[in-house]
């Protein structure tokens, strides 16, 4: 346990520091974005006068050092700034905090993921499993050639044919996936199905290959022979001998799924228009909204970066060998 709880402090002291540099990447990355940030944001009908007191405003007349530390020592303390949003050439203010923005987006993501999840991670250790089962049969042929259609797609097309073949042919779901907090669930659902399925589709294929072959590395192994001699059935051996000891990598690649679920759902996201923070992302970089693009960032490098921890301590966990890697 002292050994496991080093392991996990020294990790969590790695991600830390690795947020720490993202978040200067980030930083950077914003300041090389060509053009005038105050004036694409209020406009070119803004006067000289205007576009001056915006960046005193907004300190964007300080160096980048100094914007940076205070951005930082806001961020610790939970505040984000400012959204650029809302603001006009006028004078008249209607930004938002950047939280305020953030969260709810971060909420429908999550339950997109959440649901996603929920879909695609039993279907794919099933199918694994069942491929390890009947291996080489044409369940496994037919199952490998599926998957590596799936894989070989991009997320857009898959988005796409979706809303082709149950949005338009066959007019299951709706095409655009614009759910809102005051919608009931089951609308609710309905509006997310297209976008889950096209998620769980990518995600499942790199999980079910993962499980395959993990199982399948393990079925050489002198223990499974002893059990077959034994006389156990190939059910059993593999639910009951071989599936424990696969945990380790197969929880590794789920967590980088999920994880993926969170950062990588923006095509999903522009594609049915759906209210996540992905989208917010991409419309924050349109209108030069530094603080969202900042946050959005920020948010999806530490959802990365836990996620990776978690499978760390999780394969270490099903695995205790890792606890002594030489």
């Amino acid at each position: 346990m002292i050994a496991l709880s080093k392991i996990v402090a020294g990790r969590l002291l790695l991600g830390i520091v690795t947020l720490l540099i993202t978040s200067m990447v980030i930083f950077g990355a914003m300041e090389l974005l060509p053009g005038d940030f105050a004036q694409a944001v209020l406009g070119q009908s803004a006067t000289e006068e205007t576009v001056r007191a915006f960046r005193t405003e907004l300190q964007l007349d300080q160096s980048v050092f100094v914007r940076y530390f205070d951005w930082l020592a806001n961020a610790l303390q939970g505040d984000f700034g400012q959204s650029f949003s809302g603001r006009a050439s006028s004078g008249y203010d209607r930004s938002r905090a950047v939280v305020d923005l953030v969260a709810p987006r971060m909420s429908n993501t999550i339950l997109l993921a959440g649901l996603t999840a929920v879909i695609s991670v039993p279907l794919a250790l099933g199918l694994g499993v069942a491929a390890v089962l009947y291996r080489g049969s044409w369940f496994d042929r037919a199952l490998n050639w599926a998957v590596l259609g799936a894989i070989s797609f991009p997320e857009f097309l898959i988005a796409y044919a979706l809303i082709l073949l149950f949005a338009s042919l066959f007019p299951v779901f709706p095409a655009l996936a614009n759910v809102s907090p005051d919608m009931a669930w089951d609308e609710r659902l309905s509006r997310m199905a297209l976008p889950a399925i096209s998620l769980t589709i990518v995600i499942m294929a790199h999980m079910m290959r993962m499980t395959r072959a993990a199982l399948n590395d393990l079925m050489s192994r002198p223990y499974v022979e002893t059990a077959k001699l034994k006389g156990l059935s190939r059910w059993r051996i593999v639910l009951m001998h071989v599936l424990p000891n696969a945990w380790a990598p197969i929880a590794t690649v789920i967590a980088f799924n999920l994880a993926y679920l969170i950062v990588g759902v923006v095509v999903v996201e522009v594609v049915f228009a759906y209210p996540g923070i992905g989208q917010l992302m991409v419309d924050a970089v349109t209108s030069r909204d530094i603080p969202v693009v900042q946050t959005c960032a920020l948010v999806f490098a530490g959802t990365y970066i836990v996620l990776n921890l978690l499978a760390d301590v999780i394969a270490i966990m099903t695995n205790p060998r890792l606890l002594h890697p030489k």
